[in-house]
């Protein structure tokens, strides 16, 4: 797939979850409203927050896509991790409100079960858990952080419509058959959808703050990047590699030592062919730059 061709694929990708959510917003809380189901309209207001961490997603990937200039010589990669970190903020926000909602419900008498209610949050269930794997499969072809923080935001609304079947579902079952307790399944189930999307937030915000922090990728890459090296016979000794993520591409920095007594044009052909055999190896690489220190086989001795 071209690089025009996976662009496209990701940004309908992410106009798909904005109409998803926009209709399953509506959907939940009317159904939460009309039939009071504490974990459905919680669930709703959340997805109402998807909306805005879609728009961020869509924009953030836009951005990221631009070319570099004078003043981003790096690219605008990190637009898509500023915008996962803005993902993960409006999940940590939808965590804590439907935990705060859920609590209040215990203190209330419990509302009336309804099917209808467990019918919104199965369909809601299915077609996330869709969305979910689409997208998710697209954003790890592509390495969008901004197409991967939409397809997490999918599973916290997977965890979700999954507790507030089952709640719903406990309810109906603790009305027919007189299990009082049972209809407080609902907002129980809350807390529990409150608990794994504040967990997925979290993990998300670490990420994105790892990769705004430049921190290094995994050593199996670097270990990767070293062995290509080494492959190259005039490289005589690896004195420093490093490598950091930059949204959707790595940006990796080299310096190795070749032969003193080379001229500045060998030199230079070394550094294409060091940054010849990465790039080709690892397409997720966009820049690899390559700093050259004389060798002498007697003071190596």
């Amino acid at each position: 797939m071209s690089q025009g061709n996976k662009s496209s694929a990701s940004i309908i990708a992410v106009w798909i979850s904005l109409i998803s959510n926009v209709f399953l917003t509506i959907l939940k809380i009317s159904v939460g409203l009309l039939f009071n189901s504490q974990v459905l309209l919680a669930d709703g207001v959340h997805n109402a927050g998807d909306i805005i961490a879609t728009f961020a997603s869509l924009t953030s990937m836009r951005i990221s896509k631009q070319p570099a200039d004078e003043d981003h010589p790096y690219g605008h990669g990190k637009a898509e991790v500023i915008g996962s970190a803005i993902v993960a903020i409006i999940l940590a926000l939808a965590a804590l409100y439907i935990a705060y909602e859920a609590v209040l419900a215990f203190f209330e008498e419990p509302a009336k079960a309804s099917f209808i209610a467990l019918i919104a949050g199965f369909i809601s269930l299915v077609w996330k858990q869709a969305l979910y794997i689409y997208t998710v499969r697209i954003g790890r072809v592509e390495n969008s952080k901004g197409l991967l923080a939409t397809a997490y935001d999918h599973l916290a609304d997977v965890y979700a419509s999954i507790a507030a079947v089952v709640g719903i579902g406990l309810a109906l079952i603790g009305e027919t058959y007189g299990i009082h307790y049972l209809s407080y399944g609902d907002p129980f189930a809350g807390i529990i959808v409150s608990i794994l999307v504040f967990k997925l937030a979290y993990h998300m915000g670490q990420e994105a703050f790892d990769i705004l922090m430049e921190k290094t990728i995994g050593a199996e890459k670097l270990s990767d990047y070293a062995s290509l090296i080494k492959k190259i016979p005039e490289v005589k000794r690896i004195d420093r590699l490093r490598a950091r993520e930059h949204g959707h591409y790595i940006l990796v920095d080299i310096r190795v030592s070749i032969p003193g007594g080379l001229t500045v044009q060998e030199g230079h052909d070394i550094s294409r062919k060091i940054k010849t055999i990465i790039m080709d190896n690892h397409n997720d690489v966009d820049e690899v730059l390559v700093h050259l220190n004389p060798w002498y086989a007697e003071v190596a001795k």
